[in-house]
């Protein structure tokens, strides 16, 4: 059996290390993830995104850029109005899978505290 050879952080690398650390940067705010959760649903204009976070259009503007910005949605001007869309469709298995594993620690925790308040 063969081992992988070891990958060395050179240019490149890092480059592709930094480009998906832009991406987890983005999704870090929970403004955004909701952003992200409701553009799975289909397009928004960007006065229904204010309306749904329920904060300024020039704060909810920032937070579409900086997902813009990563490539995790798509904007399109029509007219005076900017329509968004998921750009990157594998961010809603990611959000299913983190949701997974949270409500799997949360079981599990709630096993640990029902097993102590029973002794």
């Amino acid at each position: 059996m063969q081992t992988a050879k070891p990958v060395r952080l050179d240019k490149r690398e890092r480059a592709r290390l930094e480009a998906r650390s832009k991406v987890f940067k983005a999704l870090g705010h929970p403004t955004r993830l909701f952003m992200v959760e409701t553009l799975r649903q289909g397009e928004r204009c960007v006065c229904e995104l204010t309306e749904m976070v329920g904060a300024d259009v020039s704060t909810v503007s920032r937070h579409l850029a900086a997902l813009e910005s990563a490539g995790v949605v798509q904007s399109d001007k029509r007219g005076v109005q900017v329509f968004y869309r998921l750009r990157m469709g594998c961010v809603a298995g990611f959000m299913e899978c983190v949701d997974g594993s949270l409500a799997q620690a949360a079981r599990e925790q709630m096993k640990i505290a029902t097993s102590r308040s029973g002794r």
